[in-house]
């Protein structure tokens, strides 16, 4: 377990935040299994009735801990065999009510984790990306097919493919969040919305949940993007992006192929 993700549990309401904010919520392996077992206990356990993740500092996630990622990719062993599959495989599995409270940035998977959102707040200034590609890697959280989905392909296509963000006002406008405020009533508003699922009827509300989606398929899905995604970690393209990172640089990737 980490220090780096608390739960809290309060009228029905299991919040799960992100508690690293001197390294921006970068997410490491520790913590997916601490947001894994969280989400399962959100799923199995009767006092739970709306899950809501939220972060302290001023950022959601910068996604993936870099350093944490590397040394793991290095590493002999199938990429489903993570702790983050353990938590994607939670994500598909949850049918309450899941709550999003985002300020600052939201990078990788801090966006592709709003997919699995029933209600996501946004600050107005938030900026929300998937750089996936600017680091030669591929989409994950079944985020190949719920992000076209919400956007459309061009639109998805584009945050794919170059990695820059939109912030919190397009994010609505594009239909990936329900409210777009401003910084310091995020945490109010995720937290009313949170309420009030809460008083709602659990089992009508998980039933509903469950005619929208489909969790076998979802994953099935990210399986298919976890292949995809480790085959990426070993190859040239993304050594070529890890380097780059680590001596802040713009990658080259003129000479691979």
């Amino acid at each position: 377990m980490t220090d780096h993700i608390r739960t809290d549990l309060s009228d029905g309401v299991l919040s799960v935040t992100f508690a690293r904010p001197e390294k921006k919520n970068a997410i490491t392996q520790a913590m997916y299994s601490a947001l894994a077992e969280a989400t399962q206990r959100a799923q199995s356990d009767d006092a739970v009735r709306v899950l809501l993740f939220r972060a302290e500092g001023d950022s959601f996630s910068a996604g993936n801990d870099i350093a944490d990622f590397i040394a793991i990719g290095s590493q002999a062993g199938e990429p489903l065999d993570m702790p983050v599959f353990q938590f994607l495989k939670a994500l598909a599995d949850l049918d309450k009510p899941a709550v999003a409270a985002v300020r600052g940035r939201a990078v990788g998977i801090g966006l592709t984790l709003l997919l699995h959102c029933d209600m996501v707040v946004v600050a107005e200034d938030a900026l929300l990306s998937a750089p996936f590609i600017n680091l030669a890697l591929a989409p994950e959280a079944a985020s190949s097919l719920l992000l076209p989905q919400v956007l459309g392909h061009q639109r998805a296509f584009e945050i794919f493919a170059l990695g820059e963000p939109i912030d919190g006002r397009t994010a609505v406008a594009w239909g990936l969040a329900n409210r777009a405020v401003a910084s310091d009533q995020v945490e109010a508003t995720a937290l009313d919305l949170a309420g009030r699922l809460a008083a709602r009827a659990p089992n009508s509300l998980r039933k509903t949940k469950r005619l929208m989606r489909d969790a076998e398929h979802l994953w099935a899905l990210m399986q298919r993007e976890g292949e995809a995604f480790g085959s990426q970690m070993k190859s040239p393209e993304a050594m070529e992006a890890f380097m780059a990172f680590s001596q802040k640089r713009a990658p080259d990737f003129s000479k691979v192929g």
